[in-house]
């Protein structure tokens, strides 16, 4: 049965990791996106390396996006991709500091919101290469509500810095594959 997701809203996950074999906590986490209730990961991105935004005596990232679509309204998407870092052992404390997983919400549908909670789109995601290459990657296509076309921004950003993860890693069935 092919699922209808004419009521369901698009949305971007920026996923990152640089603890506990970083590439497979983000690999794990694709599948686990596809878990969450009335939500279908429809795109994702290739893995990158990225330097450690903040404190640098710490490892490098990998760093990921995924394209959604979802029945759940921001909030309930939110807590989901919480549950999820909290599985992989996520724990908050340095800001920018090390983590197992980091599950950022970056777009959901045209919303424009900013709460103590949730901000979005997310307020750094004009800023960050290794949240706009891999998005571009998926959805080169994609506009940022009130921030315009995602390919505007890339001239501003140079995938300096960015590698594509080259490795053998579990996919998210289950299976081996190489990124």
């Amino acid at each position: 049965m092919i699922a209808d997701h004419s009521a369901q809203t698009g949305a971007y996950i920026g996923l990152g990791s640089n603890l506990e074999t970083p590439a497979e906590q983000v690999i794990r986490a694709f599948g686990e996106l596809h878990r969450i209730p009335q939500t279908w990961c429809i795109a994702r991105s290739s893995l990158y390396v990225s330097a450690p935004l903040g404190p640098t005596d710490q490892p490098d990232y990998i760093n990921a996006a995924a394209a959604l679509v979802t029945g759940l309204d921001a909030r309930s998407l939110l807590n989901h991709l919480q549950a999820i870092e909290r599985a992989h052992g996520r724990e908050r404390g340095e800001r920018w500091g090390p983590r197992t997983l980091d599950l950022d919400l970056l777009i959901f549908g045209e919303t424009i919101m900013n709460t103590r909670e949730l901000v979005l789109p997310h307020p750094e995601i004009c800023n960050r290469d290794f949240v706009l290459i891999p998005l571009h990657e998926i959805a080169p296509e994609l506009r940022i509500p009130g921030r315009g076309a995602l390919a505007g921004l890339i001239p501003d950003h140079s995938p300096e810095g960015l590698t594509i993860w080259k490795g053998v890693a579990a996919d998210f069935d289950g299976s081996s594959s190489m990124l």
